[in-house]
């Protein structure tokens, strides 16, 4: 006689950490760029390159790149943009983690500040999160059936349905995108592009065959030098969908999907048109990809076994099961009015904004998933001051929204996707704007299923002594907690037995029913 296990392929987090990093450094002004007039735009990004785990802790080295728009004091008020990155290193407890184990880091850049020192330097100050986690792939053996041998004692034993969710597909992989925008006939040729942003928005994925599909919307701004001897300053923006596939070898439609992406490498260049004019916009980005995809199943699984001619001891230990509690999405929208802090400098034109979401707290409530934060903004615009005809208006906007699941409990497991999906600021006057946003959220949940598992199952001789006690027939009066399992366990009854004597079709019962139990086949 011996168990017949099915396997179930399960992840878990292994253990994590986090930590808040502070940057601060001065950065001096490239002899080959003119001084600092006054600042007007800024970007970063935290680029981790080395992840180095060790018992208990884990070493990350990185650097936070930046850009920054500044006007010059030179005739004409010309717009220059300075690069430069400030390296890092970074010490995480983590108890648990091991010099083996696969780290994986999500840096997120909370606050960037540049100020200048004077027309030849910089203060940069950076505060970002780093979290850390181990995910580790594991598997337990459930039980499904008992195979007997012709010499086999009689044994009971039920089972339980359960769905469950296993990993199928857990990779990472990459997707292109390859653009060429053409510039409108009314613009000028391009001689110099001096700042640039590219978002992406509506970004999309869904098991498709063997392949994941890919769908969203690249929205690309440039701030560039035209051609001639006035060397206008002109903006440009765009939006373009793009769509494709990655391959993924065993998925399948019914799957489901969490997946998150960053932008890895990024190359924007100015290309010729067919003519040999410049004003083609090249486009190059590679997404790094993050996909795990689960498959749910329902197994029967025993949940217990008694013998009715042996004694049967039960080998058990706890384990977590997982189960899908839902796929979710939810739009939360975003509005809000934004006043210039100068009075006396009027907004003439709007030339880009953009937007990033910080989620500050998640927690759960008998409602769902509650998410704080705040959308961080940036709107260039252009002044009424023929001294400083650009400038920059930053603001944060809170935002409380609830992603509804309806029976989730603290202990289930989820991870949140935000993004800003539509941003649009619009100009009242001169002095305010009126911001409008639509932020995305998805978030797969899974409910954890503890679950005592029997791994193994003991047969010995009958303790005669004890089965001795017990009557060859007697009429028992069902309790509250009593079923008819319980009820045969005591008395080494089969629960068919009991039924066929007591004349019932079903196994249910109530509290008070009296049963015969007759011993014996």
């Amino acid at each position: 006689m011996e168990l017949i296990k099915k396997n179930i392929h399960m992840d878990r987090i292994k253990c994590r950490s986090t930590s808040q990093v502070t940057l601060e450094e001065d950065i001096n002004i490239p002899d080959s760029k003119p001084d600092v007039a006054a600042l007007i735009y800024e970007k970063g990004q935290i680029q981790i390159e080395e992840v180095k785990p060790t018992e208990d802790h884990v070493s990350i080295r990185g650097r936070l790149l930046f850009s920054v728009l500044y006007q010059t004091r030179e005739e004409g008020q010309k717009l220059v943009c300075v690069e430069g990155k400030i390296p890092f290193e970074e010490q995480l407890y983590m108890e648990g983690v091991q010099g083996t184990d696969a780290v994986t880091v999500k840096p997120e850049l909370e606050d960037l500040t540049v100020g200048t020192i004077n027309s030849r330097k910089l203060s940069v100050q950076a505060l970002f999160t780093l979290k850390a986690w181990v995910e580790e792939l594991y598997d337990e053996e459930a039980p499904v059936d008992i195979y007997f041998e012709e010499s086999g004692a009689p044994l009971e034993y039920r089972k339980v349905k359960m769905d469950l969710a296993q990993i199928a597909i857990q990779k990472n992989d990459i997707f292109r995108i390859r653009e060429e925008i053409p510039l409108p006939q009314n613009y000028p040729n391009i001689f110099h592009i001096i700042w640039d942003n590219v978002t992406l928005e509506e970004v999309e994925f869904k098991p498709l065959g063997e392949n994941i599909s890919v769908q969203g919307d690249v929205h690309i701004f440039i701030l560039y030098e035209g051609e001639g001897e006035e060397a206008p300053v002109r903006a440009f923006e765009t939006t373009v969908p793009f769509s494709g596939t990655v391959e993924c070898h065993g998925c399948n439609d019914g799957m489901i999907a969490d997946i998150g992406y960053e932008i890895g490498h990024r190359e924007l260049e100015v290309r010729p048109d067919f003519d040999g004019e410049e004003r083609m916009i090249g486009l190059e980005l590679v997404l790094d990809i993050a996909m795990k995809l689960y498959s749910e199943e329902t197994v029967e699984m025993i949940s217990d076994v008694y013998g009715v001619t042996k004694e049967v001891e039960n080998v058990e230990k706890p384990v977590e099961f997982k189960q899908l509690l839902m796929k979710i999405g939810g739009k939360s929208k975003v509005t809000d009015r934004l006043k210039v802090k100068n009075p006396e400098e009027r907004v003439l034109q709007l030339l880009h904004s953009s937007g990033c979401v910080q989620i500050d707290s998640q927690g759960v409530t008998d409602e769902g998933i509650v998410l704080e934060g705040t959308v961080s903004l940036q709107v260039l615009y252009i002044t009424g001051d023929d001294t400083s005809p650009y400038n920059c208006l930053k603001a944060s906007v809170p935002f409380n929204y609830t992603l509804e699941v309806p029976g989730i409990s603290p202990a289930d497991s989820f991870r949140v996707h935000a993004a800003v999906g539509q941003l649009q600021v619009v100009m009242i006057d001169s002095e305010e704007m009126d911001v409008k946003a639509v932020l995305d959220f998805q978030a797969v949940v899974f409910r954890n299923v503890p679950q005592m598992l029997i791994s193994d199952i003991k047969v010995s001789e009958l303790d005669m002594s004890k089965v001795s006690e017990l009557p060859g027939m007697v009429v028992y009066v069902v309790r509250p907690e009593d079923n008819l399992w319980n009820i045969g366990k005591r008395y080494y009854v089969p629960v068919e037995r009991i039924k066929e004597v007591n004349e019932l079709s079903s196994d249910e019962v109530r509290t008070g029913d009296k049963l015969l139990i007759v011993k014996g086949a």
